[in-house]
């Protein structure tokens, strides 16, 4: 081997020299790593990028999101929004006599009910002001939880004994009949749908603050809550600049799910006369007004509670890719439960055939000892060595 090919610094030893190992490509090879990672620094992308890539990517959550907000922005653009005139010509406060019964026709879509109302237009009323309700009560009930959740496990003791139990009575006493409390309070006091929402929101956030309450006594043991309150920073800006915004996924999921479940308790709420009055509309009153409608004219209980049906269950959809967005091994696991019960027949199909294999071995060498296969027979368990070549049961084998 030519010196050339030799290591200088080997001592003799003939070590061989990766090809294109002079200090000339040394340095162009360091270059090109230089340059790779400036481009993967480049192509970094943040936590927020990352869970929108991954939602996106859920087809269940984007055609419910689309869906969504399609039946949204007919029920805004159609009607109007306030003193905002829509597309439909007819208004659901304007009264008129009903055309042919009140049946389903090209000038009324969903037809009229009793006083010649259109009913697509008190439809769509009614799907604004339950949406309305829905969005407050999840905005209202994720502001309470989050605080009072993330104060309960940051300063723990008494503070979080009082708090815990001011929770758990919210456990206690079923959601539906503090709502209807509520309900029939915020009818006396203020007939607006704003304010039912911001009351029912009140008190809805229990279920989210144990859930922050237990990541937040987590992450108060880590280093960088440490490092923040050795730098000075007060209890308020630990709590909302680092605690909060890392349960920011278990948040918005819950809110997701909380708007869902607010439009089934306004529903229950207005069906038992505890929610939205009239003159206003809204999904449950009119499934209420109408109820005894469902033999005669159908439509008038099924397209109020078509619309409920779709918000809730694309609503649902949106809350299960948030939660897939920021927690990828949720995914993993429904697909592992997915296939579970195939894999589970392999295996025991598998475990079939060698015990049927074991079994065919140990007839042949019964039949045949001569040339059969004798299976080994178990040796005793070895006691423990003790240094001299033998154990407590005797020699090594």
């Amino acid at each position: 081997m030519s010196p050339k090919h030799m290591d200088p610094n080997s001592n003799g030893d003939e070590r061989p020299l990766v090809a294109g190992s002079d200090p000339e490509q040394i340095v162009s090879l360091a270059e090109v790593e230089d340059a790779k990672l400036e481009a993967s620094a480049d192509e970094s992308q943040s936590q927020a990028k990352l869970v929108w890539k991954r939602f996106i990517r859920h087809k269940p959550a984007m055609i419910s999101a689309v869906i969504l907000v399609v039946v949204l922005l007919i029920s805004i653009t159609s009607i109007g929004v306030g003193p905002i005139p829509g597309w439909w010509p007819h208004d659901w406060r304007e009264t008129t006599t009903p055309i042919d019964g009140g049946r389903p026709s090209a000038q009324h879509w969903f037809g009229q009910e009793n006083l010649g109302r259109d009913y697509f237009a008190l439809t769509m009323r009614g799907l604004q002001v339950s949406v309305i309700i829905a969005f407050l009560v999840g905005i209202v009930a994720t502001i309470f939880g989050t605080i009072i959740g993330a104060i309960a496990g940051y300063f723990r003791g008494w503070v979080d004994s009082i708090l815990m139990r001011i929770t758990d009575i919210f456990f206690v006493v079923p959601l539906l009949l503090i709502a209807a409390i509520v309900g029939k309070i915020a009818g006396n006091l203020v007939s607006s749908p704003w304010f039912l929402g911001i009351l029912l929101g009140a008190v809805s956030w229990a279920g989210l603050a144990r859930l922050v309450r237990s990541q937040v006594l987590s992450l108060r043991e880590r280093e960088y809550v440490d490092a923040a309150r050795a730098m000075g920073a007060s209890t308020t800006r630990v709590v909302f600049k680092h605690l909060i915004p890392n349960t920011i996924g278990t948040v918005l999921v819950n809110a997701t799910l909380s708007i869902a479940a607010a439009v089934l308790l306004e529903t229950s709420l207005s069906f038992l006369g505890y929610g939205v009055k009239p003159p206003s509309s809204s999904l449950g009153l009119l499934i209420s007004t109408y109820q005894n409608s469902f033999t005669v004219r159908p439509w008038l209980f099924w397209w109020p509670g078509l619309m409920i049906l779709v918000i809730a269950l694309t609503v649902n959809f949106i809350g299960d890719g948030l939660r897939d967005a920021f927690d990828p091994r949720q995914a993993n696991v429904k697909r592992r439960r997915l296939f579970k019960f195939g894999r589970v027949d392999s295996a025991q199909q598998q475990a079939e055939q060698a015990a049927a294999s074991v079994a065919r071995n140990a007839a042949g060498s019964m039949g045949n000892p001569a040339g059969g296969r004798v299976p080994a027979e178990p040796e005793d368990h070895p006691g423990p060595d003790n240094g001299s070549g033998f154990n407590e049961e005797g020699p090594k084998k």
